[in-house]
């Protein structure tokens, strides 16, 4: 089945987009990465010659034996697209990633629900199932050093000293205050 379209870019895309969701087969589906790359320069020599009308029929039947043949490996292949697609949607928007049916390894980071990160386990080892560890509070409301959480005091000290950190000062926000004031008088 030939693509016709009057833009050459869009025929390519189409043929390009039927081919790849034919001849859909990974690196790890081979026992070598020299067969692979000999697979992806003959799927690339069909989509060619496709595009440049060659041999057209010859290339048709070829892709008609194909798809008899490997029909179960073409379904299998287009469903983790699909479900690799998904995990990606769903770590772009922060959900947490369900694992693949195989146990497979895609991501290297899954952002969680609360935007930490949590680590996948990869070289072909399962990944954890459902959400992502989660941290544990620490128990009776303290914080990760050691202060109460509900203290105001604990808090107010915690905030200077964090401004300090920073560079900030209560000195410098009253200067800064009475330079403001003082500015606006004149004006």
């Amino acid at each position: 089945m030939v693509v016709a379209s009057s833009n050459p870019h869009n025929k390519e895309m189409q043929i390009r987009r039927r081919i790849s969701n034919i001849f859909n087969k990974r690196e790890e589906d081979f026992p070598s990465l020299k067969e692979y790359n000999d697979y992806l320069e003959e799927v690339e020599d069909m989509i060619f010659k496709l595009i440049e009308g060659i041999d057209v029929q010859a290339i048709e039947e070829k892709i008609t034996n194909y798809q008899q043949e490997n029909a179960e490996q073409i379904m299998i292949n287009q469903a983790r697209k699909a479900e690799d697609l998904a995990a990606a949607m769903a770590a772009s928007k922060g959900l947490p990633v369900q694992a693949d049916t195989d146990g497979s390894s895609q991501a290297g980071f899954v952002a969680g629900a609360q935007g930490q990160y949590a680590p996948t386990v990869a070289g072909g080892q399962p990944r954890p199932t459902g959400m992502a560890p989660q941290p544990v509070p620490l128990a009776g409301g303290l914080d990760m050093h050691g202060y109460a959480l509900d203290d105001e005091e604990m808090m107010r000290l915690q905030a200077e000293r964090g401004g300090r950190a920073g560079g900030w000062s209560i000195e410098l926000s009253k200067k800064r205050a009475l330079e403001e004031a003082f500015a606006s008088i004149w004006i």
